[in-house]
C-alpha cells in the first residue's frame, strides 16, 4: 500500500513544520509548551490543510508522550472505553481527537471526569469554530488556538522542500508549476503535496511543468488577476462592492467565489457586510443571512448559487448605515485612552437609589448611566439612510431632550 506523500513527509519537529508561526515561532506559545516539557488539553482549529494533524503529531513526539487517535464521529463508545482503561495503565495519555465539535453527550460524559483530572490529555482538531460548535463542557477545559490560513510563499515553501527530499527520485519542477500548484491549492497544504505527487507520477521522465499541472488540475484561477493581487483582494471587492450598492460588480465577484468553491469566505462575509454596513438601516438583514448559509448548507453546491445571489443583490440593494460600529469603535477608543470612570453607585449591582424605568410613564426615568468623566458623551450618531433608522433618531433625540 502506497502512503501519500502528505504522510512520508510529515515533520517529526517543530522547527519543520509549516507556517503557525504565531503559534510554534521562537517564545511563542505553544513553542515554550514544548519546550518546558508541559502540555495542557487544546483545541486546534482552521481550515483543512493547514497542518492540524501535523502540529497535534509534532507535539506528542517532541514530549515523547504516549497517545491515541480517535475520531469522534468514526469511533465508538466501546473505542473511547478501551482509550480511558489504556489513560489508567500507563498513567496518563494524549488523546488526539478528529472532528471534535461531533462529540455526542454519551462520549463527553465519558471523557469529562478524566479531562478534569489530568489523566487524560486531549488534543482535539476541527475545521469549525469552536466557540459555536464546541460544547462548552468541553472547551472551558481546554486551550483554543487558532491555526491561520497557509500563503502562498508557505506552500511554495513547502513544495521546494520536497525536491531536496530522496520521497520523490529524479523529481524536477518548474517555478512556474510551484506557483501555479501553490495559486491552485487555495492554502491547504495536504492538497498541493496531492498534486504534486499525481503530476510526478503522470510524467515520464519525473519533470514538473505548468502544462503538467495544469492537465491534473483544470480548476480556473479565479482568486488572481493579471498583477496576482489574490484571494483577498477578490473578497475586498465583494465586500466594496455591496458596500458602494453596485449589484452588477457583486454578482460578478460572487461567482469567481462560487467557481473556486470558497463558500467558508462568502458566508463570513456577507455576515459582517449585513452588520457592518447595512447595520441599523435593515436590522431584518441579519437573520436573513442566516438562513441564507443555512439554506447553503443543505444544498451545497451548484444549487446554493441561487440563494447566495438572492441574498447578495438584496445586501447590494438595502440602504447602508455604518453607525452601530462607528458607536463602539468611538467607544473602544474612549477605553484604549483610559477614559472609563467608575460606574455610577446607583446602577450599581446592590444598590438602593436604583430608579426602575418600568415603573415611571413611557418605562423612562431620567437618571446618569455613564461614569462621571464621560458624561453627556455621543457614541452613537445616527444616519438617515433607512425609516427604520430614522424612528431610532427620533427615539433618541427625544431621549437626549429628556436627559438634559
Amino acid at each position: 500500500m502506497h502512503e501519500p506523500l502528505a504522510i512520508q513527509v510529515r515533520p517529526h519537529q517543530l522547527k519543520d513544520v509549516i507556517g503557525q508561526e504565531h503559534l510554534i515561532g521562537k517564545n511563542k506559545v505553544i513553542y515554550n509548551l514544548v519546550k518546558n516539557k508541559r502540555l495542557f488539553s487544546m483545541i486546534l482549529y482552521g481550515k483543512p490543510g493547514i497542518g492540524k494533524t501535523t502540529l497535534a503529531n509534532v507535539i506528542v513526539e517532541e514530549l515523547g508522550l504516549k497517545c491515541r487517535f480517535l475520531n469522534a464521529v468514526i469511533n465508538n463508545k466501546k473505542d473511547f472505553d478501551i482509550v480511558v482503561e489504556e489513560a489508567k495503565m500507563y498513567h496518563g495519555l494524549v488523546v488526539i481527537m478528529d472532528e471534535i465539535h461531533r462529540l455526542n453527550k454519551d462520549k463527553q460524559d465519558l471523557l469529562l471526569p478524566y479531562l478534569e483530572n489530568g489523566l487524560i490529555t486531549l488534543i482535539g482538531m476541527t475545521t469549525s469554530n469552536p466557540y459555536h460548535k464546541i460544547n462548552p463542557a468541553i472547551r472551558s477545559r481546554c486551550q483554543i488556538f487558532e491555526l491561520k490560513e497557509l500563503t502562498k510563499e508557505d506552500i511554495s515553501k513547502a513544495l521546494k522542500k520536497i525536491e531536496k527530499k530522496e520521497v520523490l527520485p529524479k523529481l524536477k519542477i518548474d517555478k512556474q508549476a510551484i506557483d501555479f500548484i501553490s495559486t491552485v491549492s487555495s492554502g491547504d497544504l495536504r492538497s498541493a503535496y496531492n498534486i504534486l505527487e499525481i503530476s510526478y507520477y503522470s510524467t515520464s521522465d519525473f519533470h514538473i511543468t505548468i502544462d503538467v499541472v495544469k492537465s491534473i488540475n483544470s480548476k480556473p484561477v479565479f482568486f488572481h488577476d493579471k498583477n496576482e493581487d489574490g484571494h483577498y483582494d477578490v473578497l475586498s471587492a465583494f465586500q466594496k462592492s455591496i458596500r458602494g450598492s453596485d449589484v452588477n460588480a457583486a454578482i460578478h465577484y460572487l461567482a469567481r467565489l462560487i467557481k473556486a468553491e470558497d463558500l467558508d469566505s462568502i458566508y463570513r462575509r456577507m455576515t459582517v457586510i449585513a452588520y457592518e454596513d447595512i447595520g441599523l438601516a435593515n436590522p431584518s438583514v441579519g437573520p436573513k443571512v442566516d438562513a441564507c448559509i443555512n439554506a447553503c448548507e443543505r444544498l451545497g453546491l451548484p444549487e446554493a448559487r441561487i440563494p447566495l445571489a438572492d441574498m447578495v443583490i438584496e445586501l447590494a440593494l438595502s440602504p447602508k448605515s455604518n453607525s452601530g460600529v462607528s458607536a463602539i469603535d468611538s467607544a473602544l477608543a474612549d477605553l484604549d485612552k483610559g477614559s472609563t470612570g467608575n460606574v455610577p453607585n446607583h446602577i450599581k449591582t446592590n444598590s438602593f437609589d436604583y430608579k426602575y424605568p418600568h415603573s415611571y410613564p413611557n418605562a423612562f426615568v431620567k437618571q446618569q448611566y455613564l461614569p462621571d468623566n464621560l458624561k453627556g458623551r455621543k457614541y452613537y450618531l445616527p444616519k438617515e439612510t433607512s425609516k427604520y433608522e430614522q424612528a431610532l433618531k427620533k427615539v433618541n433625540d427625544k431621549i437626549d431632550k429628556l436627559q438634559n
